[in-house]
């Protein structure tokens, strides 16, 4: 039984796994093995070790014997998803390997690992059933990298190997969507869309970042290309100027008095070396600084001393992009230009863990990369190799306090400030920003009269239980949701006999129809409920709490 708090989120991204391999066993008629490999798309800090822990115990449990292997890149990662696994499962057969980690198990049911150890000797680990790949956006479709040839060494075991991955950015540059690769085939759970980003800063579930105009920017005019991103050698001698470094970190002084924890992404080793040294020496602001020519037993004192808030500002090159869990940093210093879409976000997802007195994280974007990019939770997407450039990434910036907002907002996401609805927005642009700023609008509704009725989908082909919400007000207005105790989707039946049991809980003296087949406590067919409810045997809501500003409303909670 797992021991943390299961959220909603969760229960489904994992749901949603049983359901893809059931439609997709990994294997057609003639019984040849069939790449069916699915991604889930989690934004940062909603956890997805949560996710892995659950669905790696979840399918042991349900189908023993099944071995299974996780696969990432930083030793800080593997660390992190262990103790979550062991948090879901303590008695779990779980075993590492990972030369960062001083550890080589390979004969456990379970083997979380780095990608670099384990390619040398994919052999060893026997047949396994399931690979999981943490920080799926890493995986390139060239042939002869670290993972594909660990993909290709595991299936010389076991052809029919289930490959999952999980990300918070489902692209990479020159190629597009990841399922555009040769590794995963399917998306089987997204919440890195606008209304769902959106709707997990509403519920609590991660920060909102609040992207600031800056004074300074830092000029990438004559830098050229390399395979899609700035040349990073022409890049850092372009920004790594002391007037323009002496300006940015005047501003980051300036605009973080309030801020307990920064993060500073440079765009070079000395370049990050220079930004601390000036926070250090020149504002008095204690500062560590992270990169690859320093030792690992400096770099993690230092990670270490930043998060206990030794360090009031980490300043990092290419070191703490993906991987650190800080949910107390509040600021971001940009001074890392970027074309990657991918790493944009991954930055800015550094941002969005929530912590308590933590009501937003500040970015100070010198790099230019929110009118560049766009948005986390509407960036612009890299089209495959030949496709032509990405679209723009249009923002406007309001006028009484210098945020950046998304060319959609009515208002601004920070000072309330109404942008004339008659303003002049480029008809050719993309819908991007640093955060949308449509965020859900849950409005509560007196609920008149409940009916359930039999509802065949001409679409899917699939029936299920129609409720529709009859609501009171100036307006009256109806609301619908749909529900199926008999589906096929793992998901959807688990949401339908929870439904249940929340009406029907405290009304076990009502007799059941005659007839009525149980499954537990919940009757094992759609009409069987029906016949409950017209037969006053389900109390229903008296207020429900609605999501009105999406295409198709959406009933989030209840009040019985």
């Amino acid at each position: 039984m797992a021991t943390h708090e299961n959220r909603w989120y969760q229960r489904e991204a994992v749901d949603s796994l049983f359901d893809f391999f059931r439609d997709n066993p990994g294997y057609d008629a003639t019984g040849e093995a069939t790449d069916a490999h699915p991604l889930i798309c989690l934004p940062t800090g909603t956890g997805k070790s949560h996710v892995i822990g659950d669905f790696t115990r979840e399918a042991m449990t349900t189908y023993p014997g099944t071995r299974v292997i996780m696969a990432t890149h930083v030793k800080e990662l593997i660390e992190q998803n262990a103790a979550k696994l062991q948090e879901a499962w303590p008695l779990a057969p779980l075993g590492i390997y990972s030369a960062g980690l001083g550890s080589r198990d390979f004969m456990h049911p379970i083997i979380y690992g780095g990608v670099q150890s384990m390619v040398k000797k994919p052999e060893i680990f026997g047949r396994r059933d399931i690979l999981v790949i943490d920080e799926a956006h890493l995986c390139s479709p060239t042939q002869d990298t670290s993972y594909q040839k660990l993909i290709a060494g595991l299936k010389v075991m076991n052809p029919y190997l289930k490959v999952i991955g999980l990300t918070a950015t489902r692209w990479r540059l020159g190629l597009g969507c990841l399922t555009n690769g040769n590794i995963f085939s399917d998306i089987a759970y997204d919440l890195c869309t606008i209304d769902g980003f959106n709707r997990l800063i509403a519920e609590g579930y991660i920060c909102p970042l609040i992207p600031k105009r800056t004074r300074t920017e830092l000029d990438v005019s004559n830098v050229g290309m390399l395979n899609g991103e700035f040349n990073p050698g022409q890049l850092q001698e372009a920004v790594d100027k002391y007037e323009t470094t002496y300006a940015a970190v005047s501003e980051l002084v300036q605009e973080g008095y309030n801020r307990k924890s920064w993060l500073v992404f440079a765009s070079g080793i000395d370049h990050a070396e220079h930004i601390g040294e000036l926070l250090n020496t020149a504002f008095g602001i204690s500062t560590c600084v992270i990169h690859s020519k320093r030792s690992d037993k400096e770099n993690k004192a230092n990670l270490d001393a930043w998060r206990r808030g030794e360090f009031r500002c980490a300043v990092n090159m290419n070191a703490l992009t993906t991987g650190v869990d800080h949910p107390a940093m509040d600021l971001i210093g940009m001074l890392r230009p970027t074309m990657s879409s991918g790493l944009w976000v991954q930055m800015l997802g550094r941002g969005t863990r929530v912590y308590p007195g933590k009501e937003n994280c500040l970015v100070l974007d010198f790099a230019g990369n929110t009118r560049r990019l766009g948005p986390i939770n509407d960036p612009v997407i890299p089209r495959p190799k030949g496709k032509g450039p990405p679209g723009d990434a249009p923002v406007k910036i309001c006028p009484a306090c210098g945020t950046y907002c998304h060319t959609t907002a009515k208002v601004c996401i920070v000072c309330g400030f109404e942008f004339p609805v008659t303003e002049n927005i480029n008809p050719n642009a993309d819908t991007t920003e640093l955060l949308r700023s449509d965020l859900p609008e849950v409005v509560p509704f007196n609920v008149k009269h409940v009916i359930l009725s039999p509802h065949h989908s001409e679409h899917s082909g699939k029936d299920s239980i129609k409720v529709s919400y009859y609501c009171d007000g100036v307006i009256p207005r109806t609301f619908y949701e749909y529900i199926s105790v008999e589906s096929s989707s793992r998901y959807f039946k688990h949401k339908s006999r929870d439904w249940f049991r929340q009406r029907y809980t405290g009304y076990q003296a009502y007799q059941p129809p005659v007839g009525v087949e149980w499954d537990d406590d919940v009757p094992r067919h759609d009409n069987a409920i029906i016949d409950m409810a017209m037969s006053g045997q389900l109390r229903h809501p008296r207020v429900i709490h609605v999501w009105t500003n999406k295409q198709k409303p959406e009933v989030l909670r209840y009040e019985f």
